[in-house]
C-alpha cells in the first residue's frame, strides 16, 4: 500500500465576488481584466483520501469526480481517490463555484500524493480561468485582486494587483434562489452576441480601477471605493443587458440593490453573471441593519440576504494522518 494511504488532504476554498470587467474592447491585445474579492462566509471544502478507485460524495460530487479524473491523469498518478465535499459554494450564482471546486480537488490530490502543483497549473489543466484569473489569485492570496486580462497565450490571466480588504468593512450579499446565472454554452453565446465594447469606455473603466478603486481601497475610503465599483458595474451591466435582460440579471435582485443603495450602502453590484448581488457597508452594524430591513422589505420576493466579511488570506489546506478509517461509502 502507498505510504500516502494513511493520510488525508483537506482544502477549503473561499467563494469570490467578481466585481467587474475593465476592458471588453481588447484592442490593446488583452481582453477582460477582472476585479475580484474573496469572502469569508461561503466556501467549498473537500477532503481527499487515497483509494484504488475514483469516487466523490456530497454536493457537486459528479463535477468533483470529473475534476479528479482529469487531475490524476494530468499528474500521471495511477492510483485513485475518494473525495468528500463537506460544503460547496452555490452553483451558477456568480460566486466562482466551478473554479474553486477544481482548485480544491486538484490541490488536495496533489498534496495527498506529495506533489507540487500550483493553483495556476491546476486551473490550466482542469480548464478553468479562461476569461478571469481572479479565482486563482484569490485561492492563493485572498483579499482584493485585479488581473491583467486574457492575452494571446492560452493561459489564465495574470494577477497584477493584490490589496487587503479593510477588516471592518462588510458586504450584504443578495441571493435569488429562483434564478441561475448564465454558464457553459449559453455564456459563450452571450459573449459572442454582444456588440463591440467602446474603446473609450474601456479606457474610462481602466482609469477608474487604477486611479479610484485601488487607491481608495488602500486608504480605506469606502465612499470613493463604492462609487467607483458602482460606476464600473453600471457600465459593464448595461453592456451585458441584451444578454441578461437588464443591468442586473434578476429583476428582484436589481430592486433590492436599488433599495440598498438608497438606504446607506456605499456601493452595489452583481457578481459575474449573477444573480448574486452585493452591497458595501462600512461596518458590521450597518450591514446587519441593512440586511435586517431588506429581509422585511423584500419578504415577498423570496430573496435571501447574508452579511459577509472580506477574506484576506487564500485557501486553507491541511494534511492529516488518519487514525480512523475514511467515512464509509453510502
Amino acid at each position: 500500500m502507498n505510504l500516502t494511504a494513511n493520510r488525508s488532504a483537506t482544502v477549503r476554498a473561499p467563494a469570490r465576488l467578481h466585481m467587474g470587467f475593465l476592458d471588453l474592447n481588447g484592442s490593446l491585445g488583452r481582453n477582460f481584466g477582472s476585479l475580484g474579492l474573496a469572502v469569508e462566509e461561503l466556501a467549498t471544502t473537500v477532503t481527499a483520501y487515497v483509494d484504488d478507485h475514483i469516487s466523490a460524495e456530497g454536493p457537486q460530487a459528479d463535477r468533483a469526480e470529473t475534476y479528479a479524473r482529469s487531475a490524476l491523469h494530468a499528474l500521471g498518478i495511477k492510483g485513485g481517490v475518494r473525495l468528500f465535499i463537506q460544503q460547496a459554494i452555490p452553483e451558477h450564482a456568480g460566486l466562482g463555484s466551478g473554479t474553486q471546486l477544481a482548485l480544491a480537488v486538484g490541490t488536495a490530490l496533489a498534496r495527498l500524493y506529495g506533489m507540487t502543483w500550483s493553483p495556476r497549473e491546476v486551473a490550466t489543466a482542469l480548464g478553468r480561468g479562461g476569461r478571469s484569473g481572479i479565482g486563482i489569485g484569490l485561492f492563493e492570496h485572498g483579499g482584493f485582486v485585479v488581473d491583467g486580462g486574457r492575452g494571446e497565450q492560452d493561459l489564465p490571466p495574470t494577477l497584477i494587483s493584490h490589496l487587503k480588504f479593510p477588516a471592518h468593512w462588510r458586504l450584504v450579499l443578495v441571493f435569488d434562489p429562483a434564478y441561475r446565472g448564465l454558464h457553459g454554452e449559453a455564456e459563450k453565446q452571450a459573449f459572442a452576441s454582444l456588440p463591440t465594447f467602446p474603446e473609450a469606455s474601456a479606457g474610462h473603466l481602466c482609469r477608474l480601477a487604477l486611479m479610484q478603486v485601488m487607491p481608495s481601497l488602500a486608504e480605506g475610503d469606502i465612499a470613493d471605493f463604492g462609487a467607483a465599483i458602482s460606476e464600473i458595474q453600471e457600465v459593464v451591466g448595461d453592456h451585458f443587458a441584451p444578454a441578461q435582460g437588464g443591468r442586473f440579471a434578476s429583476p428582484r435582485v436589481a430592486r433590492a440593490l436599488d433599495w440598498l443603495a438608497g438606504n446607506g450602502a456605499a456601493g452595489v453590484g452583481q457578481s459575474s453573471w449573477g444573480p448574486t448581488g452585493f452591497a458595501l457597508a462600512d461596518s458590521e452594524t450597518r450591514a446587519r441593519a441593512l440586511a435586517q430591513f431588506a429581509r422585511i422589505e423584500f419578504a415577498a420576493d423570496g430573496l435571501e440576504f447574508m452579511v459577509c466579511a472580506g477574506r484576506n488570506r487564500g485557501a486553507d489546506m491541511r494534511i492529516a494522518a488518519n487514525t480512523a478509517l475514511a467515512p464509509a461509502h453510502h
